[in-house]
């Protein structure tokens, strides 16, 4: 039987999920927000590969449900800092497809192969890197959430404070004048920042620019370069005038930006 999925009763069945949310509460609503940006950036992304139909409504699906751990961990942690409760995607998969949650969604068509694909794709999009096994259309659609996820990211981190979007307070990130020369190191090599190497919030930000090297997808860094979020993140100073980091750290941030229009072969726009 061919997979059908009607988009609107996907997005019924999502918002009867989150109605046993409080969504009052500002992180919560993040992250209905992002839900929802993300499934519509891997439509984009989807339309720009020349993919529609099934496999384009199956990663607006992958965009419907990439973060559905997100609400539990919220209500049983209160931070979305996956270090200090529990990894979001390996959470949101069980929830799925070990407690059964899909059969909420309308998914009864979709064939055993394909929500393997989907389970594997919900696990891997917040992991560094993904494995070297995974056959090529099951890494495709790998690759559209996480270019979508981190699209919508750099929205979050250029306009919300990280107590706005961790559920959390600074006081745990160490303190510090520049970035470590492991995280530097990265920045050169052009990729992610490991989490375990990132202690203070400047490196937190850091890493943050970093995922801009990551991006798979030419539209993915046209969306970027035009949302013109990287180059918010890229800023010395506010509007203002007022310096957002110290000499130092300014100093390294224009090492990001040069690099990231080196790996993206023109100018961050705006920064």
């Amino acid at each position: 039987m061919e997979f059908t999925i009607h988009r609107a009763e996907v997005e019924k069945s999502f918002r009867d999920y989150i109605a046993a949310y409080n969504l009052n509460d500002a992180k919560v609503k993040l992250k209905v927000d992002h839900t929802f940006r993300v499934a519509a950036l891997s439509d984009v992304i989807t339309g720009s590969l020349g993919m529609n139909g099934y496999d384009k409504d199956l990663a607006w699906l992958l965009g419907m449900l990439h973060d559905i751990g997100r609400f539990e961990q919220v209500r049983r942690y209160g931070t979305f800092v996956d270090s200090v409760s529990v990894d979001h995607a390996e959470f949101g998969a069980d929830l799925l497809f070990k407690e059964n949650l899909i059969d909420s969604f309308p998914t009864e068509t979709l064939s055993e192969e394909w929500m393997r694909r989907l389970e594997t794709a919900i696990r891997l999009h917040n992991k560094l890197k993904l494995p070297e096994d995974l056959d090529d259309l099951t890494r495709q659609f790998c690759d559209i959430i996480r270019d979508a996820d981190k699209l919508d990211i750099f929205r979050v981190v250029s306009e919300l404070s990280f107590e706005e979007r961790a559920g959390t307070s600074l006081s745990m990130m160490q303190q510090a004048d520049e970035a470590n020369d492991a995280v530097m190191e990265c920045v050169r090599q052009h990729r992610c920042v490991p989490r375990n190497i990132r202690k203070t919030r400047f490196e937190v930000h850091i890493s943050h620019c970093c995922m801009a090297f990551e991006l798979v997808y030419p539209e993915s860094r046209k969306i970027a370069g035009s949302q013109g979020f990287v180059s918010r993140l890229l800023l010395e100073q506010n509007a203002d005038g007022k310096p957002l980091w110290n000499e130092k750290e300014c100093a390294q941030l224009r090492i990001v930006k040069k690099e990231i229009e080196a790996a993206w072969g023109e100018p961050v726009h705006g920064a």
